[in-house]
């Protein structure tokens, strides 16, 4: 009877906010995450109790969100990457890439996660995802400790590891407080000192910064960003497409819709973040270090994942990876972008290409995620286009650099919001039809700069300036 009352009173709350059962019970599970975090800071044992907990936490919340075929999921990319630092420390990067990966995207095609995620649903594939690079970087990290300093980049350093953590270290390291629900993805090395009070968490240094400022900001943050995605959903909804406004609209009354769109699926995401961001800043992991100037306040920018107004009024397209999905755009250029790159060699379109694409099947095996991906690559070298002309003007002609500047924020809102259709309608038919009722713009404009930027060539010195700060 008990259980009938409580499955009735869910029912009615998910309907409130427009959600499935299943999706408010995940939402649940994943706002509890910040009272379990907080709680990491008190928990007796030292850093085998603190690991015990954190593991046994993730693993609990991942099973009333989803059920126990989670864990067994999150086991088999556990015991893959694990494995493979045991077995062959020089190969285990490369082994634990291309199984984990693989076994996710497996994992991918079984659930058909894309659909279900456009339907309302939900399944362990997201938090699969962040699982999944997380046992990436830490068996490249272990294969980096083979190597010798000096051929190593300063992320390489930072982040290698001496020797093979413990099994209940990798456990807790994979699930800690939930934090594999959404991310941010960190590193193993910043999760060990954090759980044995090492480097920056070293209590002889400095007080323990207080994490109650940050935390309240996040949460109202995270409210806020509920409250617009709730607001502008029912009057900008995915199926605005297939309706009879959409089609008798203009050219530019669509672009608007594309742009609303767009604008208001980025608030759930802002809102997911905002929570992550508040359970990260509570457990003290959020925490990465004090500023210079007097007085020193404390920065949590390893808790932040996503910066609202560097992306609603970003400049160009390449600052859109600074702002957005932060700590996966960082792994994703520590390593495959710059682990495609020769020594010696500059990076290019290639190396971009590439990078999206791992992006894009990371995702899910669906047409729209390779669809929007590429064209990501493609926005952001039409972007660096715009900005080599922009560096080359002289700087007394302000008026011209501020021409250019506006040009490339008004390239990046379009083609932004044009190719986010790909990865929100998942569908190649209908992602088609919808870029073609604009007259395929969104992909003409980029691959235009493109070809003008290898015509128009800017004088060689601002084109170095330009390439430096790019």
């Amino acid at each position: 009877m008990c259980s009938c009352f409580l499955e009735m009173e869910m029912e009615e709350m998910a309907s409130l906010i427009g959600v499935s059962v299943p999706v408010f019970q995940f939402l649940l599970c994943f706002v509890a995450s910040i009272p379990i975090s907080f709680f990491h800071r008190f928990v007796p044992g030292g850093p085998i109790g603190r690991h015990m907990y954190a593991a046994l936490t993730g693993a609990g919340l991942s099973y009333l969100s989803f059920g126990l075929s989670s864990n067994m999921h999150f086991l088999v990319s556990i015991v893959i990457s694990y494995g493979s630092m045991l077995v062959c420390r020089k190969r285990c990067g490369l082994i634990t890439f291309l199984l984990a990966m693989g076994y996710l995207i497996g994992c991918h095609v079984y659930y058909m996660s894309g659909d279900a995620w456009k339907e309302g649903g939900i399944d362990a594939t997201g938090s699969m995802m962040v699982i999944t690079l997380k046992v990436i970087s830490c068996a490249i990290n272990y294969n980096d400790g083979l190597l010798k300093e000096e051929n190593l980049r300063e992320s390489q350093k930072k982040n290698r590891l001496l020797k093979l953590p413990s099994v209940i270290e990798y456990v807790g390291y994979c699930l800690c407080c939930g934090s594999h629900f959404a991310g941010p993805v960190y590193e193993m090395k910043d999760y060990l000192d954090w759980t044995e009070r090492k480097g920056i968490w070293t209590k002889t240094q400095k007080p323990s910064p207080s994490p109650i400022g940050a935390t309240i900001k996040a949460v109202l943050q995270a409210g806020l960003c509920m409250a617009v995605y709730l607001h502008l959903s029912p009057q900008y909804p995915l199926s605005t497409f297939s309706g009879w406004t959409y089609k008798y609209s203009g050219f530019t009354d669509r672009l608007i819709y594309q742009y609303m769109i767009s604008f208001t699926a980025r608030w759930k995401y802002y809102f997911i973040w905002s929570v992550s961001e508040a359970s990260m800043v509570l457990s003290g992991l959020g925490f990465s270090g004090w500023t210079n100037y007097s007085p020193p306040t404390p920065q949590w920018t390893r808790a932040k994942n996503v910066d609202i107004l560097g992306v609603e009024f970003t400049k160009s397209s390449v600052e859109i990876p600074l702002a957005w999905n932060i700590h996966v755009s960082t792994w994703l250029r520590h390593y495959v972008y710059d682990r495609l790159v020769k020594k010696g060699k500059r990076p290019g379109f290639v190396q971009l290409l590439a990078t999206q694409t791992v992006s894009a099947v990371w995702h899910g095996l669906y047409p729209g995620y390779i669809i929007f991906f590429v064209h990501s690559a493609l926005m952001i070298s039409g972007s660096r286009a715009i900005y080599r002309w922009q560096c080359s003007v002289p700087s007394n002609q302000r008026l011209v650099k501020k021409i250019f500047m506006l040009t490339n924020f008004a390239y990046t809102i379009l083609v932004l919001s044009y190719s986010s259709l790909g990865f929100m309608i998942l569908s190649m038919r209908e992602t088609i039809k919808v870029y073609g009722s604009v007259h395929y713009i969104g992909s003409i404009a980029p691959v235009v700069l493109i070809v003008l930027g290898n015509i128009i060539k800017p004088r060689s010195s601002s084109t170095s300036r330009a390439r430096k700060r790019q």
